[in-house]
């Protein structure tokens, strides 16, 4: 059970990187390739249909870790406080960001918020570089070691890139460029790879600190029938929001 559990864990926690990660990295960016308003609200208009789905991911994720890994999840928050608290804000602003900028329609609200998406962006990704490295480093490195900041530049390039072949896959007109679901997939995995690499090589100490097996049970009872609802569910905002479709199904509160 705690190695299902494990393979659980990872596969949400991978599949955020490779779903939420392409959102942040459309908003990092936006003040590179979004050097016009039109083009900052087209990128905005590609990824807004799969925001709120592809944050269920993280979700989940806190909520395995709060289950199946109860020890760490107390370490994690203790040594990590100032960059949870951090990430958090980064939600927020970037969230908030995408609620709002449409709400008054005038070229200086938009770049504000249009700025915030990028801030939010920003802290979440390199912070999440930052988080794994301490997750790798048994939480008892400093937030400021300088391959923490290496791995939080790393993770921020390479989700910038995702989302760049995100937007080259649905708004080629933003982007300059055209890519294929397949090249989707490909950068997807790479956004993925810090975190897959980071689960594998702590394989051992998960398992140690996985919650009992009693437990394990009852949460695979009442959780996993839920997972194929949470895929098809995933699976249909892909097939609704494909390129092509996009025009007239963009969520107007975005």
């Amino acid at each position: 059970m705690e190695l299902i559990w494990y393979a659980v864990f990872t596969l949400l926690l991978s599949g955020y990187f490779a779903l939420e990660g392409f959102d942040l990295g459309v908003g990092l960016l936006m003040p590179v390739i979004g050097r016009t308003q039109e083009t900052r609200d087209r990128m905005v208009a590609a990824m807004a249909p799969f925001v709120l789905a592809n944050e269920v991911w993280l979700v989940a994720v806190a909520g395995t870790l709060f289950g199946v890994y109860p020890h760490l999840e107390g370490e994690a928050l203790f040594g990590l406080y100032p960059l949870v608290v951090a990430m958090l804000l980064s939600w927020v602003v970037r969230d908030a960001g995408l609620w709002f900028r449409r709400r008054i329609d005038g070229p200086g609200w938009r770049r504000f918020w249009d700025v915030m998406i990028t801030a939010g962006s920003l802290g979440l990704s390199f912070g999440w570089g930052v988080a794994l490295y301490a997750a790798a480093t048994g939480f008892g490195s400093s937030l400021l070691h300088p391959m923490g900041l290496l791995l939080g530049v790393v993770v921020t390039l390479l989700l910038a890139w995702h989302g760049w072949t995100f937007l080259g896959w649905r708004a080629p007109e933003a982007a300059g460029i055209t890519r294929t679901g397949r090249a989707l997939a490909l950068s997807g995995l790479a956004a993925a790879l810090p975190a897959l690499s980071v689960l594998g090589g702590a394989l051992p100490y998960l398992l140690a600190q996985s919650a009992p097996a009693s437990t394990l049970g009852v949460m695979g009872v009442m959780v996993l029938p839920f997972a194929p609802v949470m895929v098809l569910a995933q699976v249909w905002v892909w097939r609704f929001f494909r390129p092509g479709r996009s025009a007239v199904r963009t969520p107007s509160f975005f």
